[in-house]
């Protein structure tokens, strides 16, 4: 049977227990995908005393399916496409939706990164935390990137997820902690008392609470 969490801080507190490995590694960074994975993570890396930061990733999807990722955008001007997708459009479409998110990336990027130094990932493990695994799409850019960024090893860490997600985020992330993969998954709203869409204002009370 399912496990259903309070809200996001249960989970976060649920998932931090089965990262106990990584207590007291200085070369650790919990980066939260935002919105939903920040309370999370906030959890996580209090609870395994390792530094809180923020991923803002943005998916490219294709025009006229935007589920389907054809690549993603995050900090610093990285741009990863994907071999399939990306292959059926021409320059211009993928210009077209590039500049749009990159919009929407720089805008999230000032409100939660305001008064914070650019990520840097060189050396470090970094753990990518999210509320949840439905298509696995947005966590797939978030580790290309993250490896983009320098990361020696990325972990994917997360309360619940679809079984498809699972195995697509095996392939491209160096481990996967998933904590339940039940086979009638439907959505991850499903597996939360509390699964309120999280405001930019929230996302900006958790970071200045975790210093």
């Amino acid at each position: 049977m399912a496990t259903i969490y309070r809200d996001r801080a249960d989970a976060g507190a649920a998932l931090a227990e089965r990262l106990t490995a990584l207590v007291g590694r200085s070369d650790v960074i919990v980066l939260a995908l935002v919105r939903g994975g920040v309370e999370v993570a906030a959890v996580v890396a209090e609870r395994i005393g390792a530094p809180l930061d923020i991923l803002v990733v943005r998916k490219l999807g294709v025009p006229w399916a935007p589920e389907v990722a054809f690549g993603a955008i995050g900090p610093g001007g990285v741009q990863v496409l994907t071999d399939g997708p990306a292959g059926r459009l021409d320059q211009e479409e993928i210009d077209k939706v590039v500049q749009r998110e990159k919009a929407e990336l720089a805008r999230r990027e000032g409100l939660y990164r305001a008064g914070r130094r650019p990520l840097n990932l060189d050396g470090h493990t970094a753990v990518i935390v999210d509320d949840g695994l439905a298509t696995g799409a947005t966590a797939r850019a978030a580790v290309a990137v993250t490896r983009q960024l320098g990361a020696q090893r990325v972990v994917l860490a997360v309360p619940v997820g679809s079984e498809e997600a699972y195995e697509l985020l095996v392939a491209s992330a160096d481990e996967v902690v998933c904590l339940q993969r039940p086979p009638d998954f439907g959505a991850v709203g499903l597996y939360y008392e509390d699964f309120h869409e999280v405001s930019d204002a929230e996302v900006q009370a958790t970071l200045a609470a975790e210093g």
